[in-house]
């Protein structure tokens, strides 16, 4: 089962739901049917029940739409591009292509998922209280429970510890006073780090003086939250290892390039094993770009097929693989390695094709960087059988099988 069901676009916005939330879904529609309508609302029947449930989940789906999409929104009015967003148990990932220029916009961006959730809980919870002459409707059931998940929605994301958005306010707020923004990232991965210890404490203090039950829960949020906190430190500090690096210093050199027209069988005979690399730049027969295969890509491809399969047909488009340019900063070019790649770059100089990144590359960069051994890439050459990078865009200096 995929682990992302995609709806559709939403105003130009891809918008997918994780398995978390329908999980959720299922999970809230038979815990209302068979445990809280009958004693919120006695006497209205399974059928009605089952149907107040299922309303219940997909207005609390829409709910936490509307929370990720206000954080698109502002994301894109404040010059960001938004690739997708994806909800999931307790929020969302919006994923954005770049980063906010300045604290006030990280700001903005942040605060408004958060503000949209406490702005349903109190339209839901007006809608409670006008519903409560009636006295045990199970219409007013439904809008009380949208109140109680919206709320906790809201405050739930206010918890000042990435990725959720009381960090992102938090690292906004620090950006804004100390003017950097890693050290306000590092400042606040470890405020959040310190709140989860607390949260952890508040737990302990429960479980030794009062209902074990009381304490569970405490416990079980603060350790969800230091290890947030520990991964965003870690990230944090990753980001300060690269702040000085630039695309040159990481990318291999003279990547092996393969001829589109080579079937998968033929590669993988021929070349795959010869080669130290999972990714490969190809070019048609006149030297021109052609797209970006990988051995992920190769793998899906029954082996019956692969006889018969060119690279050319299963590979990432040139349209939709990242690109840069060898001065350009490290941090600047991490955002934008996603998508049919498989988390690589290639690098350009005019029209040559010069370098490749990988993750691995990263990896391997800032290892050395840690033991003090500066990291200018390695090189590999083309497969058998084709020249060595020939500038993309130009015929080839030599026929291409």
């Amino acid at each position: 089962m995929a682990s992302t069901v995609w709806l559709g676009r939403f105003e130009g916005i891809r918008v997918g739901l994780h398995w978390s939330v329908l999980a959720m879904a299922g999970i809230l529609v038979v815990a209302l049917t068979f445990t809280q309508w009958a004693q919120l609302a006695p006497g209205q029947g399974a059928f009605a029940y089952v149907v107040a449930g299922v309303i219940t989940a997909v207005l609390f789906a829409v709910s936490l739409a509307a929370h990720e999409l206000a954080h698109a929104f502002v994301a894109r009015r404040s010059g960001l591009e938004i690739h997708e967003v994806t909800l999931w148990l307790l929020g969302g990932v919006a994923r954005l292509r770049g980063e906010p220029r300045s604290a006030k916009v990280e700001f903005r961006v942040a605060v408004a998922g958060p503000l949209i959730s406490l702005l349903l809980a109190a339209i839901f919870g007006f809608g409670t209280w006008m519903t409560s002459p009636m006295g045990g409707s199970l219409s007013g059931a439904v809008l009380g429970y949208l109140a109680v998940l919206n709320l906790t929605l809201g405050v739930f994301n206010l918890i000042p510890v990435a990725p959720l958005d009381g960090g992102r306010i938090l690292r906004s707020i620090l950006w804004g006073a100390w003017g950097d923004r890693h050290r306000a990232t590092l400042g606040s991965a470890r405020a959040g780090r310190y709140v989860g210890f607390a949260v952890i404490g508040l737990g302990v203090l429960t479980l030794l003086r009062g209902p074990v039950g009381l304490g569970v829960w405490p416990l079980l949020v603060g350790l969800f939250v230091v290890n947030l906190a520990l991964a965003e430190e870690r990230d944090a500090e990753l980001g300060t290892s690269l702040a000085a690096m630039r695309v040159r210093d990481v990318m291999t050199l003279r990547p092996a390039t393969a001829p589109a027209a080579t079937t998968v069988a033929t590669f993988l005979r021929d070349n795959a094993m010869l080669r130290q690399h999972s990714g490969y730049p190809l070019v048609d027969p006149v030297g021109r770009f052609a797209g970006l295969v990988t051995l992920t890509r190769m793998r899906a491809v029954p082996l019956e097929h692969r006889p018969n399969t060119l690279l050319g047909e299963i590979a990432c488009p040139p349209t939709e693989i990242p690109r840069a340019t060898p001065d350009e900063p490290l941090l600047a070019l991490l955002p934008r390695m996603s998508g049919c790649a498989d988390g690589r770059a290639l690098v350009f100089d005019a029209d040559r094709l010069v370098g490749i990144i990988s993750p691995s590359d990263i990896s391997r960069a800032v290892t050395l960087r840690g033991l003090g051994v500066d990291w200018h890439g390695g090189a590999d050459v083309a497969v058998a059988g084709t020249p060595s990078h020939p500038p993309l865009g130009r015929p080839a200096a030599q026929r291409w099988p």
